[in-house]
């Protein structure tokens, strides 16, 4: 398995605190002047890690020309995540589940901010189907600004059958987004465990995955645009179903 590149401040902190068994080399900036490093080189220090002294230009190549914030950590990749260890972990919770469920989100920065957003959520996971999806990147680490590292990202051959999957075995009730339904998402229960399936803007879900839904709920939309970004969509809905379930 190759290993991961994770850039900029936020990501590598997340791994350095949460998981640095996975680190296997920190690079930086020899010329550095950025104080804000400190705390990630003194994580650095205490576990022993392999710190390397590099120029600007190459640091550069090796964050494939990322904004890095003058720090680079290549990493064992995260294992690889799919339909059985969805409903494993799913099982295993002792709480109700929040699942977000990405059907063609092809743009590594809407992916990155929508598993930033569950994690701010309390969210369990996200869900994408392994073709008409954007990959995990280094890129998706970075927007996701170290969520990835609590926040497990599950890739699934057949996304219609993995909703089947959550309903059948999970009890999970599944929602999916639509400017043309008719409720409202201020009227649905999330206290219960539920999966959100959100679609691209325009396109929104494939046919299939829209009639394995238990029930599509409509954003109001008030103003002169019809629809939100996808990442901004999932803010929307996933907050709701926190002040529901704070509340």
């Amino acid at each position: 398995m190759a290993d991961e590149i994770l850039t900029g401040i936020h990501a590598v902190m997340a791994v350095l605190t949460q998981n640095p068994g996975r680190v296997r080399q920190i690079y930086i900036n020899k010329k550095r002047s950025n104080n804000r490093l400190d705390p990630l080189l003194e994580k650095v220090t205490a576990n022993n890690l392999l710190l390397t002294e590099v120029s600007r230009d190459k640091l550069d190549r090796l964050a494939d020309n990322q904004i890095h914030q003058g720090i680079v950590a290549r990493c064992q990749a995260l294992p690889v995540r799919g339909e059985a260890e969805l409903i494993w972990d799913i099982k295993a919770l002792k709480r109700a589940a929040m699942l977000l469920v990405l059907d063609g989100v092809q743009d590594p920065h809407n992916l990155g901010a929508c598993i930033r957003t569950l994690n701010g959520a309390g969210g369990d996971g996200v869900v994408i189907p392994r073709d008409r999806s954007a990959p995990v990147t280094s890129v998706v680490h970075k927007t996701a600004s170290g969520a990835m590292e609590t926040t497990p990202v599950y890739t699934v051959t057949n996304l219609s059958r993995t909703l089947q999957q959550l309903k059948q075995e999970c009890g999970l009730w599944v929602f999916g987004t639509s400017d043309k339904a008719e409720k409202s998402l201020y009227e649905v229960n999330f206290t219960d465990s539920f999966a959100l399936v959100l679609g691209t803007e325009g396109k929104g879900m494939r046919r299939l995955v829209a009639e394995n839904c238990d029930e599509l709920v409509a954003i109001p939309m008030i103003g002169t645009v019809s629809s939100l970004n996808v990442s901004v969509a999932s803010g929307v809905c996933c907050y709701e179903a926190l002040r529901q379930r704070q509340s």
